[in-house]
């Protein structure tokens, strides 16, 4: 057996040739994709999700690529896919081995292909903004992670491919019968005369949907007539779909791209949905070591929901004020002045973390191996802890709660830990009830102050004082009641502030 023949089988060669998909002879778009690469040096860029759409592009271009003479093989094609840190963990492990099939199976047919894994920043991952700055559970009017957690690292790597070559095709399976919405999208970047569209925010970048006029039965009829060109089948990814009785997540690289809201494979922390169907199915299907993360999902919707807003959530935002649906609670053309609640209380941050925590213990313990949240987003959680706008958590409570879990220590960065303790807090607390000053306040106003200890030039300090005693420090009870009275009067709470603060500086 050739080097070829080990992962281009006889078989997909032949239903290539011999299969006639939506009207079209598959040989016909085969011959296409050919044409397009050919045609001119643009890299091309595969958004690959794992699931059926993308798989079959996937295929399609790899086995166009195969059948093109070695010398015709001009440019690179990267495969990239984009792992959130909280995929459903079967469909990760799934992704990760055909990412490592590829590589494989590209170097041993010396093919200009390689397969990438790109994820979010640190400091934008899922748990770093829900329990480390307290944002609540995305939903469909304040979906926050799509653009941080998906957007983001794609297009990053789409414009430093633009940046190196000036220009990049971006070969997707997006298709039209997905949604009424999705045909619409992809009507509209069409560029006369052209397989190509422009890409909807990226300059110099264009895209490319082979299977665009395809059903989801013609995918499948593709997928399951052979075996994937660069080897193995593709026979568990057609049981993971049974299982779950979902649709694939696509891989997203604009705001345009129809969201995973419909119970589709994705995050398996995704609270946009009602219910999480393909966890269910997973389970259902025999993967009950997914409960807990399934149980733990529910949680965070149930923290989402208004009813529970009172217990879970601070009533003021990260600014440090207290916010109302009008945006200025001034406004007297608002009749129906409604409070809006700001992050997630640290308290409950902790629950969400130290049950984080003993669930991916659980789980290795049983014996799948699995890291639901990395060491890097914890180091960084602590930090947004430690410096947090509202609730400062002085008391450096996050590597207790690992120890707690987990037995030990992970290598914590002394200078993490703040210059207040958790005594320091305790005396605050006790002086706070004292002399009726809130603590949180007189801890923001120490902050600021050590900020620029020692320093010779301490310009700013007295704005960053300003702003801090602009925030709303009382009981949500009295501030709307405050409020309510500056209201009636045509003033706000800031100008209040600004006035007495000018009085106090004369």
């Amino acid at each position: 057996m050739t080097t070829q023949e080990q992962f281009i089988y006889p078989d997909h060669v032949s239903m290539i040739k011999e299969t006639t998909i939506s009207g079209r002879p598959l040989v016909d778009l085969v011959g296409e994709v050919q044409r397009i690469y050919t045609s001119d040096d643009r890299p091309w860029i595969i958004g690959f999700s794992g699931g059926k759409d993308s798989t079959c592009v996937l295929s399609l271009v790899y086995t166009a690529l195969i059948e093109l003479p070695p010398e015709q093989r001009t440019k690179h094609i990267y495969v990239v896919s984009s792992d959130t840190l909280v995929e459903t963990p079967v469909v990760v492990d799934m992704i990760q081995r055909v990412l490592k099939d590829i590589n494989e199976a590209a170097a041993c047919e010396q093919l200009p292909i390689s397969a990438h894994s790109v994820e979010p920043k640190t400091d934008q991952t899922f748990w770093v903004n829900l329990i480390g700055r307290g944002y609540p559970a995305p939903n469909q009017t304040f979906r926050w992670c799509t653009e941080r957690m998906k957007i983001d690292p794609v297009s990053e790597f789409i414009l430093e491919t633009v940046a190196q070559f000036g220009e990049t095709v971006v070969v997707l399976g997006s298709r039209s019968q997905e949604s009424a919405s999705r045909a619409q999208v992809i009507a509209k970047h069409k560029i006369d005369g052209s397989a190509l569209s422009r890409h909807s925010s990226l300059p110099n970048a264009y895209t490319y949907m082979p299977i665009e006029s395809w059903s989801a039965d013609d995918v499948w009829m593709y997928l399951m007539s052979a075996p994937c060109p660069w080897g193995g089948s593709n026979r568990e990814l057609f049981e993971l779909y049974k299982g779950s009785n979902q649709g694939e997540c696509p891989l997203v690289i604009d705001k345009s791209t129809p969201s995973c809201g419909n119970s589709r494979f994705g995050c398996w922390t995704c609270t946009v949905v009602t219910d999480d169907k393909a966890l269910h199915g997973l389970i259902e299907s025999g993967a009950t070591w997914m409960e807990p993360l399934l149980k733990f999902r529910n949680k965070l919707y149930d923290s989402r929901q208004p009813h529970n807003a009172e217990e879970y959530r601070n009533f003021r935002r990260r600014t440090g004020r207290v916010s109302y649906n009008s945006g200025d609670i001034n406004d007297d053309s608002v009749k129906d002045v409604r409070h809006i609640p700001g992050p997630y209380w640290l308290s409950k941050r902790k629950e969400f973390l130290q049950e984080l925590l003993e669930i991916e213990k659980q789980i290795n313990e049983g014996g799948e191996a699995i890291e639901l949240i990395t060491r890097p987003e914890l180091h960084m959680i602590r930090r947004e802890w430690l410096r947090d706008p509202n609730e400062p958590d002085w008391e450096d409570s996050l590597p207790g709660i690992y120890r707690a879990v987990y037995g030990e220590d992970l290598d914590w960065i002394e200078d993490d830990a703040g210059a207040f303790t958790k005594a320091d807090s305790s005396t605050l607390e006790a002086l706070s009830e004292k002399y009726n000053v809130p603590a949180a306040l007189v801890r923001k106003m120490l902050e600021a102050e050590l900020q620029v200890s020692g320093l010779g030039n301490r310009r700013g300090i007295l704005n960053k004082l300003e702003s801090i005693l602009q925030r709303d420090w009382e009981a949500l009870e009295v501030i709307n009641e405050r409020n309510e009275s500056f209201r009636k009067r045509g003033k706000s709470h800031v100008e209040e502030i600004k006035h007495e603060f000018a009085e106090f500086l004369q």
